[in-house]
């Protein structure tokens, strides 16, 4: 079957999040490094931001590096940070061309010097873009988020800024570092594993999930054309009964 041509352009998800998983299980299938997984990945990448600037989403985050990362072989980190940079400097290009602005969301203050500038200049590029945005979530984890947006709620109700009567939902998300973003939509994770891994755990609360088996450097247009298609034949009913739908 051929899902793009099933997909119903009016029920679009406004905001899909990816995690992108399975790099290092697809490098070890193939008895290469895991470095290889991942520069492997990165045209998984650019076959999703097309995918899904071809058929009109509008939101596209991708769980690129998280805080626990940082936590993983020097070697593999300092190659991520690498890919990352150049990767950018390749893309430029995909993004322009389909009128794509990139952002990022996490603590980008712990991203290396060169890879920090890099990201810095292609969203200034790419500022008035205004066929989708593309956003990164790099050293980023969601309790940290949380953590980070009631510290600074904390601090205006502090110096009078905010009364705590005032405190409302939308007065988290505007604290957030995806505060220009709708809510989650549909979320999806690669390579078999069911889990969220401290993923925008706010901004998914009705978020559809799908998990798919294929390793990440797999995952194709046809892949997430399918995802998209599967996520419009699940009823959404945010609490209400079908009934009242």
């Amino acid at each position: 079957m051929e899902y793009k041509s099933h997909i119903n352009k009016e029920s679009l998800p406004q905001h899909i999040a990816i995690i992108m998983d399975g790099n290092g299980r697809w490098a070890k299938k193939q008895g290469l490094l895991r470095s290889v997984g991942h520069e492997k990945g990165t045209k998984s990448v650019r076959e999703v931001v097309e995918g899904c600037a071809e058929v009109g989403v509008k939101n596209l985050t991708l769980y690129a590096f998280s805080t626990e990362n940082w936590n993983r072989p020097k070697l593999e980190v300092k190659t991520l940070m690498r890919l990352l940079v150049s990767s950018l400097k390749k893309e430029i290009k995909t993004l322009q061309d389909n009128d794509i602005s990139l952002n990022a969301v996490g603590c980008l203050s712990n991203l290396p010097s060169k890879a920090k500038k890099e990201l810095e200049e292609v969203i200034d590029k790419t500022a008035h873009n205004k066929h989708m945005t593309l956003t990164l979530a790099l050293s980023y984890g969601s309790r940290e988020e949380l953590v980070s947006a009631v510290k600074n709620i904390s601090e205006k109700v502090k110096n009078n800024q905010l009364d705590i009567s005032e405190i409302s939902e939308e007065t988290i998300n505007t604290h957030l570092y995806t505060k220009n973003l709708p809510d989650v939509d549909l979320m999806i994770r690669t390579s078999g594993e069911q889990r969220i891994s401290n993923f925008l755990l706010w901004q998914m609360a009705y978020a559809e999930f799908y998990f798919t088996p294929v390793l990440w450097p797999d995952f194709s247009k046809e892949d997430l054309f399918e995802a998209i298609f599967k996520y419009q034949k699940r009823e959404r009913r945010f609490g209400k009964t079908s009934e009242q739908l």
